[in-house]
């Protein structure tokens, strides 16, 4: 902030970097030309409206979503034109009254086939009565940038983006001024591809604001240009003392799924002042760095907090980390001592149910230093979760909301920016003020941009207790479980109902938006989202419970929610249909061998089908053994019982009483679940004589994702239901219409 406490980009009259407009001129670095970017003015007035190529339901209003559309293909893409909020910052003006919040957004552009990205900026007024707000400048589309981080006092915006015709990584400082530096990270040749996504991906100011930090691939030897004595079609690689073995063709592991082409990351600093960038050396082979929300005393001297989920609290405090199970640890950063505030709990309360989250927000402290907001799955839900790591307390800020799914954004100033939505309800941008320590509730939420309800979509959460078990009453056998149930209008009972037990297995089905789940109960079809024991959100012991048990205990509860819908709700029982993917789609075959005449339809994501085949294939062969209760350990081979065991309970050994019609849909490029996985399933039903489909997706993963891809797929597994269960679509031509 500048010394008087005004915004850099308001007191210039300007808007923060990210907000563009194109000018001409050239970018430095390498000779990358490209069009130059120049802060846009702030409007005097009223904001203007964005194009129409940015324009969202959010823009138009509730004119564009209250009529459904009559096919698939429509219905989805007006579903898919709700954006999604991905960032949020907040700077402080003029005496810290007034803040500027700053937005990058994201939305399926169904018909361009295309993620359109996009950034807005509002204007905060905290007053005595509460919050006002008001937007500030235009929604203006993002070209080309990978990753973009404020500097700590709100000053500068680091931006990493892509030269769109060399493909050249250029690293950019913004500041009130315009662009203050810009380095070619690709023409200095220090490193490879820098990491925009997963869990090495970051941008990371130091506390001084002189230097950056990010996460890149290992540099290594380049192919040199042919020579006329080279064997045509072959590269050899330039290594000063080459010898005659060569590194071409060497073999190097990489990080699996979604990340086939990260093997060897590396930490890399720039210093501003000279543009000098230096690759930090000597970190030991077995350790790799990742999910870097970078503590810079690491380097200059102090000592690692080991919050590397978190920031430092506001005034170095503590810092709070969460793990990969629901547990809590705060450190002091002046003892360099940890203290657990949460034990792990194996059994959820009304009140609290775990922690299930890999990292936190990269600004979760309250103004306290005490106080830590995260967003994390409570049952079917997903809640804002306040931690006091002094009074080692939890208190949930959201549960008796009506929106089933809220994620924090930021929290800065004790103001709190976060998103809500439910599975008829697109995600709205919200804001509040934090209040004192014991006072939070009730949290007063101002709507900075409300997404309208979706027509024609109901939803609830269904109980399900599994029946006591004579031989075995255990805590895990008694332990109820939930499903969401998404319906169209009673008016039109009975539906056909579509079965979906999630993947993972230990994930969970939030009561969050879902653009495909909408369009198919628009379409007339019920859903059913079952979170089976093991599920996240449920506590430790629902988790453990089916380690050993999975293609048992999983598809029995995914069977006994069935049944209970079915018994409770307004359903058709001649009408089902099944949905899956990965761990869900095991599930699925599984119910399909055991009642081959109860559903009419599957379609299947990246099927599991063959557990022992896996072994060589997957990313995660460890997963194979814990899940049967098989011990695990990097050199061991399996043995002929345990590939029996795991044979035993693969689906592709019951594929013989399969009926159902079978859609699947894989990725030429999952390291998660092979798509020979299906492949092999695809020709057994075939010659049974089982009507069956395959969609092979040359480029896609494990969750095959992209806009032309999902919605594809989507549009392919509506029809599939349409063909074989029927066309309920059909018979509400009228109520579409109206």
């Amino acid at each position: 902030m500048a010394e008087d406490g005004t915004s850099p980009w308001l007191r210039a009259g300007q808007a923060a970097p990210g907000s563009w407009r194109a000018g001409a001129g050239q970018a430095p670095g390498a000779g990358c030309s490209r069009t130059a970017w120049q802060p846009a003015a702030l409007p005097s007035r009223r904001c203007q409206r964005p194009s129409a190529a940015e324009q969202g339901p959010m823009d138009s209003g509730a004119e564009r979503g209250t009529e459904a559309a009559a096919s698939p293909a429509a219905c989805y893409r007006e579903l898919r034109r709700f954006p999604a909020v991905t960032r949020a910052a907040l700077g402080s003006v003029a005496g810290g009254q007034t803040f500027l919040l700053y937005t990058e957004c994201s939305r399926h552009d169904v018909p361009r086939h295309r993620l359109l990205r996009f950034s807005r900026h509002y204007s905060l007024q905290r007053t005595a009565s509460g919050l006002a707000v008001s937007q500030a400048a235009l929604s203006t589309e993002i070209h080309n940038q990978l990753l973009s981080q404020d500097s700590p006092s709100g000053q500068h915006r680091a931006m990493l983006s892509r030269c769109p015709r060399q493909g050249h990584e250029l690293l950019e400082v913004w500041g009130s001024s315009g662009r203050s530096h810009s380095v070619d990270l690709t023409a200095l040749g220090k490193h490879g591809e820098v990491y925009a996504e997963g869990p090495f991906a970051c941008l990371a100011w130091s506390h001084s604001e002189a230097r950056l930090l990010y996460v890149a691939e290992k540099s290594r030897p380049k192919p040199r240009p042919p020579s006329p004595w080279d064997v045509p079609g072959a590269a050899r690689l330039v290594k000063e003392d080459e010898d005659e073995g060569g590194e071409q063709f060497v073999y190097h592991e990489d990080w699996g799924e979604a990340l086939s082409t990260r093997s060897v990351p590396v930490l890399c600093v720039l210093d501003l002042a000279s543009s000098s960038l230096s690759v930090l050396e000597n970190i030991p082979e077995h350790l790799s760095p990742g999910q870097m929300t970078v503590v810079w005393s690491l380097w200059a001297g102090g000592t690692n907090p080991s919050a590397w989920g978190s920031e430092p609290a506001p005034t170095g405090g503590q810092g709070f980390s969460t793990w990969t199970w629901p547990v809590g640890v705060a450190l002091t950063w002046q003892t360099r001592q940890t203290v657990t505030v949460l034990e792990v709990v194996q059994e959820p309360t009304e009140a609290f149910a775990g922690i299930y989250t890999e990292e936190l927000p990269l600004r979760c402290w309250a103004a306290d230093s005490r106080r830590v907001v995260l967003s994390t799955p409570q049952r079917s839900r997903t809640d804002l979760l306040l931690v006091d790591t002094e009074a080692a307390t939890v208190t949930n800020l959201t549960a008796e909301s009506p929106e089933g799914c809220w994620e924090l954004l930021t929290l800065q100033w004790d103001l709190l920016v976060a998103t809500c939505s439910a599975p008829n309800r697109p995600p709205s941008l919200v804001v509040a003020v934090l209040p004192p320590a014991g006072q939070e509730l009730p949290l007063c939420w101002v709507p900075v941009e409300d997404a309208p309800t979706v027509p024609g979509v109901t939803w609830k959460t269904l109980t399900v207790q599994p029946p006591c078990n004579g031989q075995s009453r255990t805590a895990h056998s008694t332990q109820t479980f939930e499903a969401l149930l998404l319906s169209p209008p009673n008016s039109m009972a009975p539906h056909p109902l579509v079965v979906c037990p999630h993947g993972g297995p230990h994930a969970v089905f939030d009561a969050r938006w879902r653009p495909s789940m909408a369009a198919l109960c628009q379409l007339g079809f019920a859903m059913l989202l079952v979170n089976y024991r093991g599920s996240l959100g449920f506590g430790q012991a629902s988790i453990t419970s089916l380690l050993s048990r999975v293609g048992e205990q999983d598809v029995a509860d995914t069977q006994l929610a069935v049944e209970q819908a079915l018994h409770s709700e307004p359903l058709d029982p001649h009408r089902l249909a099944l949905l899956a993917g990965s761990h869900g789609a095991f599930i699925a075959l599984h119910l399909l061998a055991r009642e081959p005449k109860r559903y009419q339809a599957c379609a299947l994501r990246s099927p599991v089908s063959n557990l022992p085949a896996l072994l060589g294939t997957s990313d995660i062969p460890d997963w194979r053994y814990v899940s049967l209760g098989l011990p695990y350990s990097f050199e061991r081979v399996p043995r002929a019982e345990e590939v029996a065991t795991m044979l035993l309970r693969s689906p592709i050994a019951q594929v013989a009483q399969v009926q159902t019609p079978v859609l699947l849909c894989v990725g030429g490029r999952d390291r998660r679940v092979s798509p020979t996985q299906a492949l092999e399933l695809y020709r057994v039903l075939r010659a049974k004589g089982v009507p069956a489909r395959l969609l092979w997706y040359p480029e896609g993963g494990h969750a095959l994702t992209g806009v032309e891809t999902e919605a594809d797929v989507f549009g392919n597994c509506a029809c599939w239901f349409l063909q074989h269960v029927g066309q309920p679509w059909r018979d509400r031509m009228d109520w579409h219409s109206t």
